[in-house]
């Protein structure tokens, strides 16, 4: 019971952290069309510049300033650079974007250097916030579910409850004629890649002390990120929530679970014998694994459901 219960909670913490990274590029495939690969590289920047700003001001003004800071790069990138490769396609705005991560890597790493940084939860949230069966659950993470949920709301609002969400929905669908109502759709489309340019950096401002920030972060929390996106449902909000939520179940659990699927079936009279190779995969431990099961059912999806969960278009 407290292996079930401490990973249903850190599993609820990893879903959140990737459902504030995954929605901000769910929000900018359904508004513009644009899978855009510099998203995690945000994410990353997110972090750094909460490193270096909570080193004069703390952690709590990094919280605010950073994912402006974000906002603001990612305005610029959709000004100068995304709105101009527009023009010449999909394939061009892949490029460019594609491009863009391994700039801001080598950005990274001219400023900050190879090594990690020395990014630290707060002192005023590092304590326990409650002990469960014996085991301590650190009060910062459960602030990341506040902050996370928070978010959720907000962008729900946001879209649902506001003049400017209908604003964006509408030049979703029909961009011509709101331009003809006197709505500048450009400045709709650099607000809502600023907009989820800002919600990875907010990711990484607190993602950054929960694990670890250094050159390689955006790699390792990339393609798990385009997993989500993927497996939700392209441009589907609600999609990439329980994606999220599933993702972070999935990988946390995998790395208590020391059973392999040939141990789960022995209950179901189901034995697995033989010298083959499949008997050597269903009989290797769920937690070596781990990694792969994301993966594995995004091409499972895929194959049944091209358009994910609750997607509005194929993938």
């Amino acid at each position: 019971m407290e292996t079930l219960l401490i990973s249903l909670l850190n599993g609820l913490v990893y879903g959140m952290l990737l459902f504030m990274l995954a929605s901000g590029l769910t929000l900018i495939f359904s508004m513009m069309g644009v899978l855009n690969f510099a998203h995690a590289s945000i994410y990353m920047l997110g972090a750094y510049l909460a490193f270096t700003i909570s080193q004069f001001v703390g952690f709590f003004p990094a919280l605010i300033i950073s994912p402006i800071l974000c906002g603001l790069i990612g305005a610029a990138i959709e000004i100068w650079g995304l709105r101009r490769a527009h023009h010449n396609g999909h394939i061009a705005e892949l490029l460019f974007t594609f491009g863009l991560v391994f700039i801001i890597q080598r950005v990274v790493q001219m400023t900050w250097g190879m090594l990690p940084m020395a990014y630290r939860v707060p002192p005023s949230l590092d304590f326990p916030l409650f002990v469960l069966y014996g085991s301590n659950f650190p009060a910062y993470r459960g602030f990341m579910l506040v902050i996370s949920a928070a978010m959720l709301l907000g962008t729900w609002l946001l879209l649902k409850k506001t003049r400017v969400g209908l604003i964006i929905q509408a030049a979703l669908t029909h961009p011509h004629m709101v331009s003809a109502l006197g709505h500048n759709v450009p400045r709709v489309f650099t607000m809502v890649f600023a907009g989820g340019c800002v919600l990875a950096g907010l990711a990484g401002v607190i993602g950054g002390n929960y694990q670890t920030t250094e050159p390689g972060m955006a790699d390792s929390m990339g393609p798990i990120v385009f997993v989500v996106v993927v497996f939700g449902g392209l441009g589907s909000l609600a999609g990439c929530f329980v994606a999220s939520i599933v993702m972070g179940m999935i990988q946390t659990f995998a790395v208590v679970i020391d059973y392999s699927i040939a141990d789960l079936l022995r209950p179901l009279g189901l034995a697995i014998s033989g010298d083959t190779l499949l008997t050597e995969v269903l009989t290797v431990p769920v937690a070596r694994i781990g990694a792969l099961l994301p993966f594995v059912m995004m091409v499972t999806i895929l194959f049944f459901r091209p358009r994910g969960l609750m997607g509005m278009r194929d993938t």
